[in-house]
């Protein structure tokens, strides 16, 4: 049972029944006629897949059991909303609605302020992928996402960002046997800001001499945060081609800087 080692108050793993697809399939066409006694046995039947979502959060100083409550609530949504017609199996569509109950209650309780404006926006964000990911099964593209929620590309990730957890300054980032090395050892020195400036405009520099294809792929993937797939798909050329393009561009944008 270490699988699901989770330490919940009144919570005995062991004693968990987990359902079969067949049982479940069987429960929600049961659930649709409206025996709510379905529902019931659904939810206890997919206890562990909560306990098993919670294990990523298990080492962090949260509350288990304010979790577990939380991760309930999202399995219950997620119950409330399945359709056998989706044609996939309930823990695929349940997984995302749960995790992302338990994401936005962490972040609610982040000692980190940040804008509401900004988790507003991210708010929406998770709430158009969660939409999009039950609609087709799949994560909607950033140009996806900002075509429906009418914002910018960049705007994605700037939201993103800015709700994830907090980093100690000594966390240790690298350690090969011998020394090491936190988080603090990689902040730049202020003393040498005037070196960032001179590069910034190198940078700009550089961009506005390379090819606009080149320049508009390096904004793509470096600034809004695409894939090269993404990329591709929008170009409606290969993603080695894309791979190659971005690495001429870097090449040519080193070779200006010098």
């Amino acid at each position: 049972m270490s699988k699901y080692k989770v330490d919940i108050t009144g919570i005995n793993t062991s004693d968990i029944k987990v359902l079969t697809n067949e049982e479940q399939m069987e429960l929600f066409k049961k659930l649709k006629e409206g025996d709510q006694e379905a529902k019931q046995l659904l939810a206890e039947g997919n206890l562990k897949l909560v306990l098993s979502i919670l294990r990523r959060f298990n080492n962090q100083k949260y509350d288990m059991n304010d979790l577990f409550q939380i991760g309930c609530v999202g399995l219950l949504k997620a119950i409330d909303n399945f359709d056998i017609s989706y044609g996939v199996m309930f823990s695929t569509y349940a997984v995302p609605l749960i995790l992302g109950e338990v994401k936005r209650y962490v972040r609610d309780n982040s000692p980190l302020r940040v804008s509401r404006s900004i988790k507003d926006m991210a708010y929406k964000i998770l709430k158009f992928k969660e939409s999009y990911f039950a609609k087709y099964g799949k994560e909607p593209t950033n140009e996806e996402i900002a075509k429906n929620l009418e914002i910018e590309e960049y705007q994605i990730a700037s939201a993103m960002d800015a709700l994830k957890d907090p980093m100690s300054i000594f966390e240790p980032i690298y350690n090969d046997g011998g020394d090491t090395i936190y988080l603090l050892d990689q902040i730049a020195d202020k003393k040498e800001t005037h070196k960032d400036k001179d590069m910034l405009i190198s940078l700009n520099k550089a961009l506005k001499q390379i090819k606009k294809r080149e320049r508009d792929i390096l904004v793509s993937r470096y600034i809004i945060g695409k894939t090269q797939m993404e990329i591709a798909k929008s170009l409606d050329i290969s993603q080695a081609q894309v791979s190659r393009i971005e690495k001429n561009a870097i090449n040519n944008v080193k070779r200006l800087i010098k």
